[in-house]
């Protein structure tokens, strides 16, 4: 299926330069923001997370009873994040990201995603984006855009990341409120480019891997908020919850995740509470390029913080899992068409249905 243009056709723009600077985009040197001393212990919940007390467990997705299923992400997935939102808009309840700008941003073009999505030398064509939302909406391509109507969205923007830039952020929250979605804007923080959270490794104004800036802050709890409309406050002893270590290749389209430029490998933590025949909610968590596990093992897992809101918030948090390729060096997730296949940001795209054959798995 080919992805319908409300502008004239444009020309498939490939070249492997060009695909490695999309994917560089969001990896900047890490000169560019070096890290800064880490808050104080005191303003977070813990100096460093108290982690999984047993190794995770290999296994496939047990069902569950999930009352409603949000995604989330950073950068990369951040982008991929905003494309689950509007492919199946009638499924994820809410949406919250961080570095990353509005749906269908690179518009299967590389040089777009560097320049336009990441930078602001190209503009990002903002009413051509709502315009083709609403195209493909129509065709039956998305879930109705007006499935968007007060769904609530987090997005979050530091004001040290120069690797996706305000203006793109503004437009991502931009495109959401034009469809009526309830978005909270989080534009105050210093942060670098990264995943802002109290178990971050790193400064807050870093733009360094492995992408966990620590602000003295928890956005969790405002974005949790957002989504649920209220949170219990997180544990901050042992978690006591199982992560399960998965199989991708059963729920990827083509049998072969790493064909999809996705690890073997996939995560999902499982809080105690959610026993079969209780109802809990289910968060997709992305990660970002080169935030990966075989780039930085399960640092995004262990310290996103959500697990930690999971053990009290009946919440399963299903942590997929994208790999470095030829065509995808720093395992980012697929928002410019590097698999080759224009229709990566709808229903049938090979990521996103892989995906989604884990929420329906889980019960979502």
């Amino acid at each position: 299926m080919n992805v319908p243009s409300a502008r004239s056709p444009k020309t498939r723009f490939r070249t492997a330069a060009l695909a490695l600077a999309a994917a560089a985009f969001l990896l900047p040197a890490t000169a560019q923001a070096a890290p800064v001393p880490a808050a104080p212990a005191a303003a977070t919940p813990a100096a460093t997370p108290t982690l999984y007390t047993v190794p995770p467990t290999a296994g496939g997705l047990s069902r569950h009873t999930v009352s409603g299923v949000y995604v989330a992400g950073v950068s990369s997935g951040g982008y991929m994040a905003g494309q689950l939102q509007v492919a199946y808009s009638r499924t994820v309840k809410g949406t919250a990201v961080f570095g990353a700008g509005p749906y269908y941003c690179a518009q299967n073009n590389a040089a777009q995603a560097l320049y336009g999505c990441g930078d602001d030398v190209y503009p990002d064509h903002l009413g051509t984006l709502e315009a083709d939302a609403s195209l493909w909406s129509s065709y039956g391509w998305t879930d109705p855009v007006s499935s968007l109507s007060g769904r609530p969205v987090y997005v979050f923007h530091g004001g040290n990341d120069t690797t996706v830039k305000a203006p793109v952020s503004d437009d991502g929250v931009a495109f959401y409120r034009h469809f009526g979605a309830n978005v909270t804007y989080d534009s105050g923080s210093t942060a670098g480019h990264g995943w802002v959270t109290p178990y971050g490794t790193l400064g807050c104004t870093a733009t360094a891997s492995p992408y966990l800036d620590n602000c003295g802050t928890d956005p969790q709890n405002t974005l949790l908020r957002t989504l649920f409309g209220s949170v219990t406050a997180p544990n901050t002893g042992p978690l006591t919850g199982t992560l399960v270590a998965f199989s991708q290749d059963d729920y990827a389209v083509n049998g072969l995740a790493g064909g999809l430029s996705m690890d073997s490998t996939g995560f999902a933590y499982v809080p105690a509470a959610c026993t079969p025949g209780q109802s809990c909610r289910l968060m997709v968590a992305l990660h970002g390029c080169a935030q990966d596990h075989s780039d930085v093992g399960t640092a995004f897992v262990d310290r996103a913080n959500l697990d930690q809101y999971a053990d009290t918030n009946h919440m399963i948090v299903l942590y997929p899992q994208a790999i470095p390729t030829g065509a995808n060096p720093y395992g980012c997730w697929d928002w410019w068409g590097y698999l080759g296949a224009t229709n990566y940001p709808i229903k049938g795209g090979a990521q996103i249905e892989t995906i989604m054959n884990m929420v329906r798995a889980l019960g979502g």
